[in-house]
């Protein structure tokens, strides 16, 4: 992968970008994050203040962190489910953690265990997730389908994933409306490919879950022509 290119695209387990990062508000991804420094070393500060530096950082899902603004960065997002995020899950003891190993990491390395499901995770919980990612679907019903009460379902999720599958759901309804901003769609009708109520919900979820506002992400997913897309 040449890494002077900016370059945004999501597939199957896995999104990546490269490019530069603006300043970002404190956030949490529902995906393992992999960032990775073009130059030097990347800067994060965790929830309780706590600075981690080095040349390649791995975030484990629902850890809140906030990333220093850089010139150029690879960041791979690895879904939770899929069978590289095996990988990740088992080095991570629950916060950010120093990867210099990863410094090489390529899309090449992971796009063949992307499609392939997590072996470490209860396959009733990734039925239910590759669900929501393809329909809109009800809790309760979503659990009947799996074969699980809604309780033992919310257990399993927050005990293997480390988060409620709302959350899994909210993060899907950001790739999409991601990839249509990045696909030229203005901020409003993103907002309704990605299932969002409206543009205010999307821009309340993404700041919450990315650290940014649609229009800062525009300015990054799109850096030449943007302005003209704002509404």
């Amino acid at each position: 992968m040449d890494r002077t290119v900016p370059r945004f695209a999501i597939r199957e387990g896995y999104a990546f970008y490269r490019g530069p990062l603006t300043d970002n508000a404190p956030h949490a991804h529902a995906a393992f994050q992999v960032a990775i420094a073009a130059q030097g070393e990347v800067t994060m500060v965790d929830a309780g203040g706590t600075q981690h530096r080095d040349v390649a950082l791995i975030v484990p899902p629902m850890v809140r962190h906030r990333m220093h603004a850089t010139t150029t960065l690879l960041t791979f997002f690895v879904e939770p489910h899929c069978a590289f995020a095996d990988r990740l899950r088992e080095r991570c003891d629950g916060g950010i953690t120093a990867a210099p190993d990863l410094l090489g990491l390529s899309e090449e390395e992971i796009r063949p265990t992307g499609g392939r499901p997590s072996s470490g995770l209860d396959g009733r919980l990734l039925e239910a997730m590759n669900t929501l990612a393809d329909q809109r679907i009800p809790m309760p019903a979503l659990a009947a389908q799996v074969g699980l009460s809604p309780q033992r379902l919310r257990a399993l999720a927050r005990g293997q994933l480390g988060m409620p599958l709302t959350r899994w759901r909210i993060w899907q309804h950001l790739a999409r409306a991601a990839e249509a901003l990045r696909d030229g769609q203005a901020i409003a009708d993103a907002a309704i490919t990605g299932g969002f109520a409206d543009q205010a919900h999307f821009t309340r979820q993404m700041r919450e879950m990315m650290g940014l506002t649609p229009s800062a992400a525009l300015r990054v997913l799109r850096p030449s022509g943007a302005a003209g897309v704002l509404r």
